[in-house]
């Protein structure tokens, strides 16, 4: 798209072969694609690391967070765009997902709502490239203890994110509906697997699921207050705007009423 100004891969495997590196390299700077696209190997596996401002590389308003495993139709690009230059205090996203809280054991968790999301995933993210600097390098020390979990965990950098943005834009963030999303990495893409519309969460999934919710639990801890924010609804181009996940061999919608990451 000719939205784009640069393309960066972060390369989060420090220990991949240096020659494998400089092929990739390569293979990309040799691509036909308008933007400039270069691989950046990272120093270590934290999925911090995806939020670093690299002000060498980023010269845009704003930046789109998208996983590897994702592709989105231009025509999708183009109108979460114009949907976040109205909205540029936001984050504008694809997947969304909500916090809640559970009365009877007091914590907070982290679920699906038909009705309403406060939470959008780094699937595909597209925000203003100033929350970059104030997840890095804003916040002082509450902000530092909160990457020292994702870093413990592994997990929750972008429910962090969405924290960091809601507490200045004090609103949710916009949910777009797309014409065609490829989820590669949507768990329903396994044909031994269980589904999510099955009778209920694997071990696995509900691990992860319970993780996310210590996490929302331990941020709000820190902070002394929840900045996550509900939104309702979605913003729509087209018919048509759920992920297409392989299922006997066959493309089809997958069913974002259950979670997926």
């Amino acid at each position: 798209s000719t939205l784009v100004s640069s393309v960066l891969v972060l390369w989060g495997n420090p220990s991949t072969p240096l020659r494998v590196l400089q092929q990739l390299a390569r293979n990309l700077s040799s691509s036909s694609s308008e933007a400039s696209i270069t691989l950046l190997p990272q120093p270590s596996s934290s999925l911090n690391l995806r939020f670093l401002p690299r002000q060498n590389h980023i010269k845009t308003k704003a930046v789109l967070i998208c996983d590897d495993d994702v592709e989105v139709h231009p025509r999708t690009l183009e109108f979460a765009f114009r949907i976040w230059s109205s909205n540029q205090d936001r984050i504008v996203g694809l997947f969304a997902r909500s916090h809640d809280f559970d009365l009877n054991r007091k914590e907070w968790v982290y679920t699906v709502h038909p009705d309403r999301f406060s939470i959008m995933l780094t699937k595909f993210m597209l925000l203003k490239s100033e929350y970059l600097y104030r997840y890095t390098c804003g916040g002082g020390e509450k902000m530092a203890s909160m990457r020292r979990m994702v870093d413990s965990v592994r997990n929750c950098e972008d429910i962090l994110m969405n924290i960091v943005v809601s507490e200045v834009a004090k609103v949710g963030p916009v949910l777009v509906g797309a014409r065609r999303v490829r989820d590669y990495g949507d768990a329903r893409n396994d044909e031994g697997g269980e589904g999510y519309g099955s009778g209920g969460l694997s071990g696995r999934k509900g691990e992860h699921r319970r993780r996310r919710g210590w996490c929302i639990t331990e941020f709000h801890r820190v902070l002394g207050m929840m900045p996550l924010r509900y939104n309702y609804g979605k913003v729509v181009d087209s018919v048509g705007e759920q992920a297409l996940c392989n299922k006997r061999g066959k493309l089809v919608f997958c069913d974002h009423s259950f979670m997926d990451n």
